[in-house]
């Protein structure tokens, strides 16, 4: 429910004109098991529960997590019906349900026990885990309906197994869908009551910001559309950090029926301990939900990381999952390039975020689409322009690629050579349109010329975006 749902409101920080539209990720994204464990270092409460990458895992995790679920509900029914119960061997074994015995009125207490198992399954909420959002009203390519269920505990592997190693196509991973590497197994709570809670960072206020409803379990676009008025915004100094006033605010928005108010303070202060500790820049809990047993409970969170800060959460970044990221964004980040793959025909490599986006724009206006955004920087180095190249050609979509290079630091030589060299390791089947400008810019040109390279030249971005939207059309 809550994977993805705040950054759609946060974080567009690419859109660009026209039907192509795509959000640049700056922020390392983790998965919901990942979260769980993070914020129960922190003294969040969250659900157990336990994550598995095999079938074989499945059965050892629920005797190994769940062993004694069935026995902890039996012993409130029997003390509920006056019956002394107590275990033959001292503590619970990991084995399940142990010998007991029982001074009280009425039938047997094997039959007792039988009718209450009977009656009291072990139930077991199965997710799988993919880094996108409406998992539960996705679908399986294989035919399954819905990537999170709740079943009984015997039904659990068979699910998994359906699972595992499957493609789980959801309103956010398009139709491609991302595979199931994980499946992650939750006990199943009792819910009295479903909240909205998120910290992110707002530019107005220059600092943190949480944001609270007191409806929660859908998303918060259509909570902001149907209940504006319910929704509230607690700003919090980051100098000062949060105080008990701001964590009251936060509370009181959030109207919990019946969780204690000072635990549920306590709980907000933890969340945005973790927050800033981890050097989060969004923390979403959808729904942050009031349990059977009077608490505040992290139903699902969705927890995203400041790139800038992976030289000090180095523990936090080991948990990138690369197997759910486009590979041409893993293979750019590898050597060190600002790439973001889009749905166009024109590859596009520049230096510079701003002549990047206004390369796109020309060639939007002169009818084409963007393949992607590539930015090689103001230091690039000639096998840096290279792997550019290997990445702009690994998309089956691309059917031009404009180079367009305004030399400052960056030098137009450097560009040419790079060119050059990648023609020499890369089959290139699609035409090159190359504009450059700047420093060394004659050195540059005469580097392409005597190559030998069927290139075409622009003398402007104006001149160079009409030749590459001509030369795909061609």
């Amino acid at each position: 429910m809550v994977r993805g749902s705040l950054g759609k409101l946060a974080s567009r920080a690419l859109s660009v004109a026209g039907k192509w539209q795509h959000q640049q990720l700056r922020r390392l994204n983790i998965h919901e098991y990942q979260g769980a464990e993070l914020m129960g270092k922190y003294g969040i409460n969250v659900p157990k529960g336990a994550v598995v990458g095999s079938v074989q895992e499945v059965k050892e995790v629920l005797n190994k997590v769940f062993p004694s679920e069935k026995e902890g509900y039996l012993q409130t029914l029997l003390l509920r019906r006056n019956i002394l119960f107590f275990s033959s061997n001292g503590p619970r074994s990991r084995g399940g349900l142990q010998m007991v015995w029982a001074i009280g009125p009425g039938s047997a207490l094997p039959v007792l026990i039988q009718l209450c198992l009977k009656m009291t399954p072990l139930q077991i909420v199965v997710k799988s885990q993919i880094l996108a959002g409406g998992r539960g009203l996705g679908t399986f390519k294989s035919g399954l309906q819905g990537g999170v269920h709740i079943v009984k505990a015997e039904e659990a592997e068979g699910l998994a197994a359906k699972m595992l190693n499957q493609i789980l196509v959801t309103k956010q991973t398009g139709p491609q869908g991302k595979v199931v590497g994980k499946v992650y197994l939750c006990e199943k709570m009792s819910l009295v009551n479903e909240m909205y809670f998120a910290i992110t960072l707002d530019r107005k206020t220059a600092g943190p910001l949480i944001i609270a409803c007191s409806k929660g379990g859908t998303s918060i676009e259509d909570l902001a559309e149907k209940y504006p008025d319910m929704i509230i915004k607690v700003p919090i100094d980051v100098f000062k950090g949060i105080t008990d006033e701001d964590a009251g605010k936060v509370v009181d928005g959030l109207a919990p029926k019946t969780a204690d108010r000072q635990a549920s303070i306590e709980q907000i202060k933890k969340l945005y301990e973790l927050f800033c500790k981890s050097d989060c820049t969004m923390l979403e809990i959808n729904p942050l939900a009031e349990t059977a047993d009077k608490k505040l409970v992290a139903a699902d969170a969705k927890l995203n990381f400041d790139d800038n800060a992976a030289f000090r959460q180095k523990e936090i970044f080991a948990l990138r999952d690369t197997t759910q990221e486009d590979p041409r964004e893993v293979a750019a980040a590898k050597a060190d390039l600002n790439y973001i793959g889009l749905d166009g025909e024109i590859g596009c490599m520049v230096n510079g975020a701003g002549l990047a986006m206004a390369t796109m724009d020309i060639i939007k206006l002169h009818g084409g689409t963007p393949a992607n955004f590539l930015d090689v920087g103001g230091s690039a180095s000639e096998g840096q322009v290279v792997e550019a190249f290997k990445i702009l050609t690994s998309d089956d979509r691309v059917k031009a690629i404009l180079v367009n290079i305004f030399g400052g630091i960056m030098k137009c030589d450097v560009i040419a050579s790079g060119i050059v060299n990648a023609a020499k390791q890369v089959d290139l089947k699609v035409p090159v349109v190359v504009r450059l400008e700047g420093t060394n810019v004659d050195q540059g040109k005469r580097i392409l010329k005597e190559s030998g390279m069927a290139l075409i030249t622009a003398e402007d971005l104006d001149d160079a975006a009409e030749k590459a939207v001509k030369a795909y059309i061609k």
